[in-house]
Order: C-alpha cells, then structure tokens, then sequence
C-alpha cells in the first residue's frame, strides 16, 4: 500500500528531467509529507496528455460518483490505492485502465514496517533521492479537476520486509517502462504483463522515521522531520533494514 509520498524537487527541476511543463506553471509546491487521507493534489502525466504535468487529487473519483457527495464517496470507497489484480474489475477503476492510465511523480514514500505490536513508518527512496514514477490511474472530472490513484503490486522481497503485514508496494516503474506506460495502444494483456514486470530495478533505500506521522495530533508533518532517520532501540539490528 502507499498512504504518503514525498516530492521536494523543484518546479524546474522536475521539468528538465521529465521533459514535460507544468499545465498550471507556478501551482506547483514540492513537498516532504503528503498524505493519502488529506486528498490533497499529485502530480501526474496523463495518457492523453503525455506532454504535461497536471495536478491530481489523490482519491480517484469516477465521473457516475461525481452526481452525490464526493467526500462521502472518498470515505466510504478506498481509492488512494488500486490493488493491480483487481483494476479490470472492481467498479471504481474498471472504466480506466485502457485509456486513462499516468505516471504519478515522486521520489519518496512512506511504508508502515510492524515489529511487536508496533508500527512504525519508514521512509523509502532512492539513495540519490532522484525523481522516480507510480503507475496510476487518473479520471477528468472536469478541465481543471483531476483525480488519480497509486497501483499497488506483491511486494517483492525488499518490500515485504518493510511493508511485513499486508506485503503489498506501489508500483514504481522503471525508466524502461514509464514512456510504455502511456501507449494508447495497450490491450487489458499488455498491461496485465507491464504490471507484472515493471517494477524499477533502481536500489531502494529505507529506513524508520518519526512515529508521530501517525498521530492526528502532529500536525506539522510536511517539514524536513517526516524524512530524518530515527534510531529505534526496540529495533535492534532491523534499524535500516536494507
């Protein structure tokens, strides 16, 4: 699963190494904590707009949810997240696969690792924290209005020593794959088979950092403290992991 994300490049930056601008220049705020739950914006290239950047909120609603209550809809349907096994099928994303896929921008996230009864969050990214890319999904609510989700794939066995209880991980493409991502000309097969191979062969780095990013009342998250290391003692060995 992937309930946060980090994303502290800046505009410029972000722009040289994807070769693609900003739809809405000078939106754009980078970031060291964002959470799933906020549905507060990523940052997405769609499929049919592959030569831009758009802001995203992070919950995807389909269009046949936008006649009721939107916030209600987010509550009581979970769609941060869309497990790969079941995008074809369940109603939420079904109508997406095939011509609304993105790449959602980051070079962070967020995993819980469980040791004792405990949870503890651990932040995982590449040593050089450079710029990587989800597999998603998006819907156009309207011209302005976006939304999307972060598919989540087995995690393999880096992850599933972080993410030990449920064993899942976003699906991070490799660089390989992100241009592949975006073809329109991509059956149900062909993306069943990029789901299965996709993952980045890029070195991951991941270790635990303040517990207090699962307190409702630490509401400071989004500063520098979300991404410091912290030394567990109760960890013992484990501390890093990797």
């Amino acid at each position: 699963m992937c309930y946060s994300t980090t994303l502290t490049e800046s505009e410029a930056e972000i722009e040289n190494e994807t070769k693609r601008q900003f739809r809405y220049p000078m939106e754009y705020q980078p970031y060291y904590y964002q959470s799933a739950f906020n549905h507060q914006n990523l940052y997405v290239i769609p499929q049919k707009e592959p030569k831009l950047i758009r802001p995203a909120m992070w919950g995807l609603v389909p269009k046949w949810a936008m006649k009721g209550d939107v916030s209600e809809f987010l509550k009581k349907n979970y769609t941060n997240n869309a497990r790969s096994e079941s995008i074809f099928e369940k109603k939420s994303f079904k109508d997406f696969p095939v011509t609304n896929r993105c790449l959602i921008l980051a070079n962070g996230f967020f995993e819980p690792h469980h040791e004792a009864g405990n949870a503890y969050p651990y932040f995982c990214h590449h040593p050089d924290s450079s710029l990587f890319m989800f597999a998603g999904l998006y819907s156009e609510l309207d011209e302005e209005l976006h939304s999307c989700t972060i598919i989540t794939v087995e995690a393999n066995e880096q992850f599933e020593k972080v993410h030990n209880k449920k064993k899942r991980m976003p699906l991070v493409l490799d660089s390989e794959f992100t241009e592949e991502w975006l073809r329109d000309d991509l059956n149900e097969a062909n993306i069943t088979e990029l789901m299965k191979v996709g993952f980045t062969n890029k070195e991951f780095e991941c270790y635990p950092v303040t517990r207090e990013l699962y307190s409702p009342k630490f509401t400071e998250k989004n500063t520098p403290i979300a991404i410091t290391k912290v030394e567990y003692p109760e960890l013992n060995e484990q501390g890093t992991l990797f």
